[in-house]
C-alpha cells in the first residue's frame, strides 16, 4: 500500500513545490541580499521557468526537471534527513534503495504540482543567516489565496544547495521525517515496507 496520508499532511507537502519550483512564479522583486543563496534561488527559477513554460508534455519536461533539482537541490541530504535513525539501522542495499526511489518520489511531487502555480507571484526578500544554513525570506502570492511567507534554507559552505523549505512556519523536511517515522511505527519498523510503499507511490504516478 502507498504511505497513507491525512488531507493535512496532503496541504503540507505542497510546500515542497514551492521550494523547488520557483520557475512557476515570476519574480516580482529582486532579492535584497545579493548573496549566494538568493543567487541560487534566483538562478534555479530562471532555468525551471524555461522549462515549465517550453514546448512539450510533463514527461518530456521530467528530465529537464531533474537535472535542474539535483543541480540547487541537496536531494540526498534531505532524503536521509527524512528517514531520520532508521538510515543508520538501514542496510547499505536498502540505503541504496532507499535514496534512488527518493529522487523520483520528489521529482514526481514537483511534476504533480505544475498546474497549480500559474498566475503566482513571487517575492524575494532578504536573507539571514542562521545555525542551519542561510534563509531565504520570500512571499508567495496565488490567485484567490493569501500570500505566505516561505523560507528556503540554503546549506552553507561553498557547494552550497537548498536543503529545506518553511512555509509559514511548517518545515517540509521535517514534515518528511514525521510522515515516514510514523509509517515506520505502523508497520514494525520495516525499511523494507517502506521501499515497498514507495515503489508502489511511485507507479501510481
Amino acid at each position: 500500500m502507498p504511505i497513507p496520508v491525512s488531507s493535512r499532511q496532503l496541504s503540507r507537502r505542497s510546500v515542497l513545490a514551492i521550494a523547488v519550483l520557483p520557475a512557476l512564479l515570476p519574480v516580482v522583486a529582486v532579492a535584497q541580499s545579493g548573496g549566494r543563496a538568493a543567487a541560487l534561488v534566483k538562478s534555479t527559477g530562471d532555468q525551471l521557468v524555461a522549462i515549465v513554460n517550453g514546448p512539450g508534455s510533463v514527461a518530456d519536461k521530467k528530465p529537464q526537471l531533474r537535472r535542474v533539482v539535483e543541480a540547487a537541490v541537496d536531494v540526498e541530504e534531505i532524503g536521509r534527513f527524512a528517514l531520520g535513525r532508521y538510515w543508520r539501522v538501514a542496510t547499505p542495499d536498502e540505503q541504496k534503495q532507499y535514496s534512488g526511489l527518493y529522487h523520483d518520489v520528489l521529482l514526481n511531487s514537483i511534476t504533480a504540482k505544475l498546474g497549480d502555480y500559474r498566475g503566482v507571484t513571487f517575492a524575494m526578500g532578504a536573507s539571514q543567516a542562521r545555525e542551519d544554513g542561510e534563509h531565504v525570506m520570500t512571499v508567495v502570492t496565488r490567485p484567490n489565496n493569501p500570500p505566505a511567507n516561505v523560507a528556503w534554507v540554503v546549506a552553507s559552505g561553498g557547494n552550497s544547495k537548498i536543503i529545506d523549505v518553511i512555509a509559514e512556519g511548517t518545515s517540509m523536511r521535517l514534515t518528511q521525517r514525521s510522515d515516514y517515522s510514523s509509517y515506520l511505527t505502523r508497520n514494525n519498523n520495516s525499511i523494507g515496507a517502506l521501499i515497498g510503499a514507495m515503489r508502489q507511490q511511485i507507479a501510481q504516478n
